[in-house]
């Protein structure tokens, strides 16, 4: 329970620490809300299908895409500067628990995302007139997307906190990932179009299920077909995502440390 608690508190702590930083909240907070109103105005007198706007068309892109940016990178991020600038270090000679540490950092992933979620179904709603879904399967279904998302996110950030070798190039060595990822799940593009190759790369990665899902969620039936299998798959999406959570914690209990070595 003093564990619990501690996480708890640290909770908190990482929410308030998060809403300070100006570029933080833009680039990872508000960047998809920003994407969303962009496209659905650019793209506004495009035909996408019977009934479907833009802003319909992209809705489940920038959610998918804001459970990576609030997860992968945003943790990747600010753990690697947490490193570099010796903030883990001082905890390390604290009472303070790894797993404590990690629930604060989890959980600040789950409040940030879900009221990213909040804020671009909102948008969508009320500025582009979206209708969202009104079965409670559907939302089910974004449910358990998204929770598990957010946590395999989460996990494979700290993973990759690692890998910059200075809180300086954390940016420009974890960007350009997920950058890559964004462009060839369908965030950006349509998935559908994209050559064979590419969608068989992209399928071994968690986004592109991500995605699909989202899309199970809140575009109609009629698009299934349009899928690179001629359906959702959601079965295969949460089996992905769910290795890849794994994954990542085999990787963070094997990599993460509080001081590193070559520090």
């Amino acid at each position: 329970m003093r564990t619990v608690r501690l996480g708890l508190a640290r909770a908190r702590y990482e929410v308030r620490s998060y809403f300070r930083q100006g570029d933080t909240v833009f680039f990872t907070f508000l960047f998809p809300l920003v994407l969303l109103t962009i496209f659905s105005v650019a793209f506004s007198e495009q035909p996408f299908g019977p009934g479907v706007s833009a802003a319909r068309f992209y809705l489940p892109a920038m959610l998918a895409a804001g459970v990576l940016l609030s997860g992968l990178q945003n943790m990747a991020t600010d753990i690697a500067q947490e490193k570099s600038d010796g903030t883990l270090k001082r905890l390390a000679g604290t009472p303070l628990p790894v797993v404590s540490y990690f629930i604060g950092k989890i959980g600040q992933v789950l409040v940030t995302a879900t009221l990213q979620a909040a804020l671009i179904l909102l948008v969508a709603r009320f500025a582009f007139g979206v209708e969202l879904p009104a079965d409670a399967a559907s939302w089910l279904t974004f449910a358990w997307v998204f929770v598990l998302g957010v946590a395999t996110s989460a996990v494979l950030g700290i993973a990759l906190s690692g890998i910059p070798r200075s809180g300086r190039s954390a940016t420009a060595v974890i960007i350009p990932i997920t950058l890559v990822l964004q462009f060839i799940s369908g965030i950006y593009l349509q998935f559908s179009q994209l050559p064979g190759w590419l969608q068989n790369v992209a399928s071994v990665f968690p986004l592109k299920w991500l995605a699909q899902g989202m899309r199970s969620v809140f575009l109609p039936s009629a698009f299934e077909s349009a899928e690179a299998s001629g359906s959702w798959q959601l079965p295969e999406a949460a089996i992905v995502t769910g290795v890849w959570l794994v994954a990542g914690l085999v990787l963070c209990r094997i990599t993460f440390r509080w001081i590193r070595k070559d520090g």
